[in-house]
């Protein structure tokens, strides 16, 4: 075994065949890591954001004007806005509770002209405006949870479009703007104490600061850079054993001889044609 494996100091290929290990593995650690990383920051994003929710609900309401615009701290916090009730939508496809319903969403006309998107509770079903409770009349005073605007296709928001009138997929200014004839609030509200008939929606935690498919797309990561890293090591043994099988082999007398080439076909060849043309021997007549 002397020297056999000499081949890793002294050939140019595994020179190249070591330092791409050296270096790959090392990356592949760090990214897994990295990933890792990110998944925990997620995981405690998300606990530091249940904690903000309760304690919101505790604290005292602010005006709609100092919170705006809604980003990860102001969402969640209790806003109060007053002016009278507009335009009445229902959001279809919404759970509560394991139970599927809609949304009933009002939008709120205020004093500069803005209309705020106010969900006043959920009803279980399909989404029915003749079961809705109409909103009151008159000038109001609503208190409730902050939110920024939804985005389609995000968790609990339907993409699907081709709604009925009267309905909506998401609550957002983007989609709002274009059934009301008025400006929207980039956010809305879920009312603290849903109105009579209804249920009261629970404020949502700031995007991206959830458990979400992100979240476990990390997790997912890290687990591919450490297998990785794992098959870079298998596949530089399996070189290596290779290599090594072959110089033994080779110190043994038992490399493969290589085959006959043309020149010795034609070589063994010749003697057979040689009699092949000498005359063949006739029997002598008998007596």
């Amino acid at each position: 075994m002397e020297g056999v494996y000499r081949f890793l100091l002294t050939t140019p290929r595994w020179w190249a065949i070591n330092v791409f290990v050296l270096l790959a593995i090392p990356f592949c650690v760090f990214m897994g890591s990295w990933q890792l990383g990110r998944f925990e920051d997620r995981v405690e994003s998300h606990r530091t954001a249940e904690e903000k929710v309760s304690e919101d609900q505790r604290e005292a309401a602010r005006p709609l004007a100092e919170l705006l615009p809604v980003d990860k701290e102001t969402s969640g916090r209790q806003a109060t806005a007053t002016g009278r009730y507009g335009k009445q939508l229902l959001v279809p496809d919404r759970e509560l509770d394991g139970k599927r319903g809609y949304y009933v969403l009002t939008m709120l006309r205020t004093d500069d002209g803005k209309a705020l998107p106010v969900v006043r509770g959920w009803q279980p079903g399909d989404a029915d405006a003749a079961k809705a409770p109409a909103a009151p009349t008159g000038e109001v005073t609503v208190t409730g949870a902050l939110q920024a605007s939804e985005s389609p296709g995000s968790d609990g928001v339907s993409a699907a479009g081709g709604l009925p009138a009267g309905q909506t997929g998401a609550i957002s200014a983007a989609s709002l703007v274009n059934v009301v004839p008025y400006d929207v609030y980039d956010a809305w509200v879920t009312l603290a104490e849903a109105d009579a008939g209804m249920t009261a929606v629970p404020a949502k935690a700031p995007q991206d600061t959830g458990l979400d498919l992100k979240a476990f797309q990390n997790l997912g990561y890290t687990g591919e850079w450490f297998v990785f890293a794992g098959f870079v090591v298998f596949m530089w043994y399996r070189l290596l054993r290779r290599e090594v099988e072959f110089a033994q082999d080779a110190e043994l007398g038992l490399a493969a001889e290589p085959t006959s080439g043309p020149a010795e076909s034609a070589e063994s060849a010749e003697p057979a044609d040689e009699a092949r043309d000498e005359p063949k021997a006739s029997a002598s007549p008998t007596a």
